[in-house]
């Protein structure tokens, strides 16, 4: 390919709008979506059975151990009149349904550990051991325990500090996992003075679980005892004692979103990782802006086309990437492709697109800045250049300022993360004979005058070998790699 067929697509002025079917593939194939928390059928009706069993004054302590509020319970009645099938638009109730979720909850009896690694809601343990987990792949203590057998053999040969660090292991656990359990038993802690005492805990329980206080939390029923002159315990008591009774839910009627796990993507060569991204230029016009779509090879910086327009959305982001696939002809299940997961990046006319040419999509994590640094690097270069202007007067003038900054970018620029070659060099793969060249003009200085160099012969920087995303690290060892992660996916090899 010659540097004239390097052009970046020609940004697209002429703003149109492209209509979608109804039943095309979602943006993210595979994508873990939150849910809402659901009753089947079968849990509908033993709660009802339940509440209708209740003495007198025990109805808040089951609507709190369920996480739900008694308003829940009359819309239940009045289904279980109709047969347990509201009337409302969507599919109709599977008659297996009841059936399906009592299997399901037996299956979870049987298998606690199991149904804790299914668990589909956003809380998870803040404090983890390094390395995935696969699924299937043992009890937590017994992967544990593993990992300690290959740290302890990896000290032997490389040292306790280097392969702690190599394994993202603290060496406090290290050394705690090394220290034998201590044979006394420990000392019983007693009570502190100013404990309530059994009698008035369960005071304080019965009175949360009164009927007028079913439904409120502890910061309505503190405030409404204090009206009324009475104090029982502080509002973190209260909570305090609810944990104790498990009677802390929540009950509110919210998605939960999943655990996601780190997107990782690895480049070893150009063309195999491209990392996108949408930024604003502002305009001078006033309620008017610009969207520049910028596509940047993860390996090799190089800029692999942009567009402009008025506008973000999932047809610009189709048409800019399809156009940069066909230009560089690449092969099908050759590429990746990285970008947060806003709507243009999860549309379907770009979901269709990559199902196509067989092009492997990786998304960011919500709410996660870190996930796509490269693209929010090349931004960060371009809004800092320093003939970069502060607004735009109109579509074209972008369009002319952001060529000439792409030509500056990719074959003038000296890239830090590069070895201070440039873009064009590390991607077309003249940047070895440019590396010889500057090791030759350094080892001539090194020659004529080496007692300017305290620290001998110096080598020029070279680029990094290989360029990832939330990369795990490697300690390698008699040529073999040892990684602390064993879920790499997408990742991207170095032949073709």
């Amino acid at each position: 390919m010659t540097m004239t067929e390097t052009t970046t697509l020609t940004t697209l002025t002429t703003l149109t709008t492209l209509t979608t079917s109804p039943d095309a593939p979602a943006g993210a194939s595979g994508e873990v979506r939150a849910k809402r928390r659901t009753f089947s059928a079968a849990d509908k009706l033993r709660i009802l059975r339940e509440a209708e069993r209740c003495p007198k004054g025990e109805l808040g302590a089951l609507l709190r151990r369920e996480g739900i509020y008694s308003s829940q319970l009359t819309t239940w009645r009045r289904e279980r009149e109709r047969g347990l099938t509201p009337q409302k638009r969507g599919p109709k109730v599977d008659e297996q349904a009841p059936r399906l979720a009592r299997l399901e909850r037996d299956l979870r009896r049987a298998s606690p550990g199991q149904a804790r690694e299914s668990r589909t809601d956003h809380r998870r343990p803040k404090k983890i051991v390094a390395g995935a987990r696969a699924p299937g792949a043992g009890t937590r203590r017994a992967e544990r325990d593993a990992l300690m057998q290959s740290l302890e053999t990896l000290a032997t040969q490389v040292g306790a500090q280097t392969a702690c660090e190599a394994l993202t292991v603290p060496r406090s656990s290290w050394y705690a996992a090394r220290r034998p359990p201590p044979t006394a038993s420990p000392r019983p802690v007693p009570p502190p003075p100013n404990a309530l005492t059994p009698t008035e805990k369960a005071a304080v329980l019965t009175e949360l679980n009164r009927e007028r206080f079913a439904d409120q939390t502890p910061y309505e029923v503190y405030p409404q005892l204090l009206d009324e002159g009475r104090y029982l315990c502080s509002l973190r008591g209260m909570y305090r004692i609810l944990a104790e009774n498990q009677a802390v839910r929540d009950r509110r009627h919210q998605l939960r979103h999943p655990a996601r796990p780190a997107p990782q993507v690895i480049a070893r060569q150009p063309n195999r990782v491209w990392v996108w991204d949408i930024t604003l230029l502002l305009s001078t016009v006033r309620y008017q802006c610009f969207y520049l779509y910028l596509v940047l090879d993860l390996f090799s910086r190089f800029i692999i086309g942009w567009l402009i327009a008025e506008k973000q959305s999932g047809d610009y982001a189709e048409r800019l990437l399809s156009a940069s696939v066909q230009r560089f002809q690449l092969s099908p299940e050759q590429l990746t492709v990285h970008s947060d997961n806003g709507g243009p990046m999860t549309a379907k006319p770009l979901a269709w697109l990559f199902s196509e040419l067989g092009i492997q999509h990786s998304l960011s994590r919500p709410h996660v800045a870190n996930d796509n640094p490269h693209a929010e690097a090349g931004f960060k270069t371009l809004k800092y250049h320093p003939t970069y202007p502060d607004r735009f007067d109109s579509l074209r003038h972008a369009q002319t300022w952001m060529r000439e900054f792409e030509q500056w970018y990719c074959y003038q620029h000296h890239h830090t993360a590069l070895g201070l070659m440039t873009p064009a060099a590390v991607h077309f793969g003249t940047a070895e004979s440019l590396w010889l060249k500057r090791q030759a003009v350094l080892q001539a200085a090194y020659q004529a005058h080496p007692e300017r160099f305290s620290r001998g012969q110096p080598i020029p920087p070279r680029w990094p070998e290989q360029v990832g995303i939330n990369a795990p690290k490697t300690l390698q060892l008699s040529g073999e790699g040892l990684s602390t992660d064993t879920k790499l996916s997408p990742s991207v090899s170095k032949n073709p």
